[in-house]
């Protein structure tokens, strides 16, 4: 019944959202070249499908890629933060200041240093923008590790890689996949800040802009809603994951 719930419950949100959507368009009597309504999507998805399936494969692997360095990078920073105050008052400054800078603004001073790299550029600006909340959460995690555990582990010959592995990462991880959620729509903006602000005809960045130009208003729509997809589709495998090893974190609903 609970995973019929998860299902279900999901899946009438979305269809409220839609039919709140298409009512408001109905009733303002907006076209289509002012506010696209849902039943104006189906067609050019069918139009454009072979572009989505290829800009879309290309917004998703740079993702994915973005993110996956986020998370080491992150995750390193993080253990460094957290096992060391002098890191932890150090680093945090720096990386708070980098954070609050408008991504947007990185777009083209990383075009103009890495001219014609494509696909590096749109990677590394996914991981800009996403691992910070890695970092800050391991980094939170680890330095509220009771010191107890340590001193104990460490009077057993335990080294800090092995009080680590044993006993702060799995304390970490409800935390780390907190922000790994977060920075799952992170590098999904990341990713199209470039392929948008500096346009390379990849990904589905450059086919929103491609409608932008074309006053395909129902083209930009539709591709607003397949990156929508794209990222609760991987927004739901971080789910899995964290339910594979930090599903005991999961306090039963009462």
């Amino acid at each position: 019944m609970e995973t019929l719930q998860k299902i279900v419950v999901p899946i009438l949100a979305v269809l409220l959202f839609l039919w709140a959507w298409e009512a408001l368009v109905w009733v303002n009597d907006w076209p289509n070249y002012k506010m696209a309504s849902p039943s104006d999507l189906p067609p050019a998805f069918w139009k454009f499908r072979w572009l989505f399936l290829e800009m879309g494969w290309q917004t998703l692997w740079r993702t994915v890629v973005g993110l996956g360095l986020a998370v080491l990078f992150g995750t390193l920073v993080g253990m460094i933060m957290g096992f060391s105050r002098i890191a932890r008052d150090g680093l945090y400054p720096l990386l708070v200041g980098f954070n609050a800078i408008p991504k947007a603004t990185l777009v083209p001073v990383i075009s103009l240093i890495f001219i014609g790299q494509h696909d590096f550029n749109t990677v590394l600006m996914a991981f800009l923008i996403s691992f910070f909340p890695i970092a800050v959460s391991v980094g939170i995690g680890l330095s509220t590790l009771e010191p107890e555990y340590r001193d104990i582990l460490r009077s057993l010959g335990a080294s800090r890689l092995t009080i680590f592995r044993k006993i702060a990462l799995p304390k970490t991880l409800p935390e780390f996949f907190g922000a790994l959620k977060v920075s799952v729509t992170l590098a999904f903006i990341g990713t199209n800040l470039v392929e948008i602000v500096a346009p390379h005809g990849r990904g589905l960045g450059a086919l929103f802009k491609s409608g932008e130009t074309n006053g395909d208003y129902p083209l930009m729509f539709a591709v607003l809603i397949a990156l929508a997809a794209l990222g609760i589709l991987l927004y739901y495998a971080v789910l899995v994951l964290e339910r594979i090893f930090a599903g005991w974190a999961e306090r039963p609903q009462s």
